[in-house]
């Protein structure tokens, strides 16, 4: 598969991009390429320094969802990464303009999140409108494969939770062909119509740039909560 290269732990990131540079600007609490991996194991002894619970979101976007929720829960300690170099860097200067200190912003990728924390560090770990690359031939580039079921499994402490959200129907199928024979997990949730079906699920209190895109046009949201069984531990 076209990331089994990331999943190795000596990947390095390769690019050429004036935004890598200026997300130096914010070093305080911006982490690029590998920064973060030095980290495993001890977010919140070294990073945080605080025992606060640890939250994780794989794709920030635009960071909506990141923003407003540490806005509301300023004692969850909130590790943000994403991909994209420009939009990355017009994130760091929302955060820094908001002044908000439980967060810290990675340009990384997500399928590196086995090497970012280590077994059981992680409270919850947020998912919400990833690429589905629909068409048969980009399938393999979708980042939700086991994989990544296999590293969110490791990093979450027994009992955490797994919150996903797509708009598109066969992304959702493919995700639950993944998760639903899993023994390692309790699915608490599971919807093809989140918005009609659970309004008021902690899910609908914060909505993505694209999610309000989806529900003007009317879209149903499809939504999972994974939850790791209290049994569970690193394989």
């Amino acid at each position: 598969m076209e990331t089994s290269y990331t999943l190795k732990k000596d990947f390095e990131y390769r690019h050429r991009n004036p935004y890598h540079d200026k997300l130096e600007n914010y070093a305080h609490f911006v982490m690029r390429d590998r920064e973060a991996e030095t980290f495993s194991g001890k977010w919140n002894k070294e990073v945080f320094q605080n025992d606060h619970p640890i939250a994780a979101e794989i794709g920030t976007g635009f960071g909506h969802f990141m923003l407003d929720y540490c806005r509301d829960h300023p004692a969850i300690n909130f590790v943000g990464l994403d991909y994209r170099f420009k939009r990355s860097w017009q994130l760091a200067k929302r955060i820094h303009r908001m002044n908000l200190t439980n967060i810290r912003y990675l340009r990384a990728r997500g399928e590196r999140l086995h090497f970012i924390f280590g077994p059981k560090e992680v409270d919850d770990v947020f998912f919400f409108f990833p690429d589905p690359w629909p068409k048969k031939r980009q399938r393999k580039k979708r980042l939700f494969q086991s994989p990544l079921l296999e590293s969110v499994h490791r990093v979450l402490k027994p009992g955490g939770k797994f919150f996903i959200k797509t708009d598109h129907d066969h992304y959702a199928s493919w995700m639950v062909a993944h998760f639903e024979n899993d023994p390692r997990w309790v699915v608490t949730l599971q919807t093809n119509d989140l918005w009609n079906e659970h309004l008021g699920h902690f899910l609908t209190d914060y909505v993505t740039k694209f999610e309000k895109i989806f529900l003007a046009q009317k879209v149903p949201i499809k939504a999972f909560v994974l939850q790791k069984k209290e049994t569970g531990g690193p394989r």
